[in-house]
């Protein structure tokens, strides 16, 4: 039985009055890992190393998305190894993602690029980029940056942000490849490399941190499409913002539903190394902070 959702307003209204007055902590956001398999072996990427291949049937999906939504959860983000990859007989991405819609606000996806961007259901999709042509095809492993722009290119969607994870190998590209992208897509997030144990040499050192998000702060003032909010760009430098991890959840593959910090039980948590804009972004958007409230409305609220 599918649930009907109240309006955006209201509920998040009543959910903030229920998390800062009443202490009832509960995530409103998800990523949900369809699967570890991937079509790609990226070199900052630990997930397609971890071997678990088995894929969730698409009843389990679906009772997951309303356990999520049981705990709180209002927006979920579909992702992987490759989301694309996720099949069950008859069943596709597609399907899942017309599912979620039946329950939560907003369902998004974050993909590779390299299928087709086929997914008209989804309110947003986020496409990863890890440079320009001859980085990203180094760290992605193979020669697909002209495929992805293709598919970016030929698809209907509307939505189409690119993802762009910063690390000590692109990390001086990301102004160009930032003035590139802003041709193609709607808007571009970041984040930085986080060093899981598989991949802890990436990391980005503290001056090239400083450098390349003064960098994005005048690009984004130069009207750019760089969407993270300055307030979350000047936090990242020092990561000086408090943390609201209990507003996340995430879902592995194998089904289990983890609540808190995205890397919780994925690896070593270290908050001094981290860089998840989104983790920024969402708590700053907890306390009140209208730039990050903007950014949030204006991704996940398309319609």
């Amino acid at each position: 039985m599918c649930m009907i959702t109240p309006n955006w307003f209201n509920y998040f209204l009543s959910y903030y009055f229920e998390t800062r007055f009443l202490s009832r902590k509960k995530p409103v956001l998800a990523g949900f890992k369809l699967t570890h398999k991937c079509n790609l072996a990226c070199r900052h990427c630990p997930f397609w190393r971890r071997q678990y291949n088995e894929m969730l049937k698409f009843d389990q999906v679906v009772d997951i998305l309303h356990k999520l939504y049981q705990t709180g959860v209002r927006i979920v983000i579909f992702e992987g190894g490759e989301p694309f990859l996720w099949e069950d007989g008859k069943y596709n991405l597609n399907d899942v993602i017309a599912e979620a819609k039946k329950i939560f606000f907003s369902a998004g996806v974050t993909t590779n690029g390299t299928f087709p961007i086929e997914i008209p259901l989804a309110n947003t999709v986020w496409v990863s980029f890890d440079g320009l042509k001859e980085t990203h095809n180094y760290i992605r492993g193979k020669q697909i940056f002209d495929d992805v722009i293709k598919n970016i290119k030929l698809s209907p969607h509307p939505n189409i942000y690119a993802s762009v994870t910063i690390n000590s190998i692109n990390v001086k590209e990301i102004p160009e490849l930032v003035k590139y992208l802003s041709k193609l897509v709607k808007g571009i997030t970041i984040q930085f490399h986080y060093p899981y144990d598989e991949v802890d040499d990436l990391m980005v050192v503290r001056d090239d941190r400083h450098w390349v998000l003064d960098e994005l702060i005048k690009l984004k003032k130069a009207g750019f499409r760089v969407a993270d909010s300055y307030s979350a760009l000047e936090a990242l430098k020092e990561n000086k913002w408090k943390c609201h991890d209990w507003m996340l959840a995430d879902v592995d593959p194998d089904g289990k539903i983890n609540l808190g910090c995205y890397v919780k039980n994925r690896g070593k948590v270290s908050c001094r190394d981290c860089g998840f804009a989104a983790h920024t972004e969402i708590s700053l958007a907890y306390d009140l902070n209208i730039e990050a409230i903007k950014v949030g409305w204006k991704i996940f609220k398309y319609q």
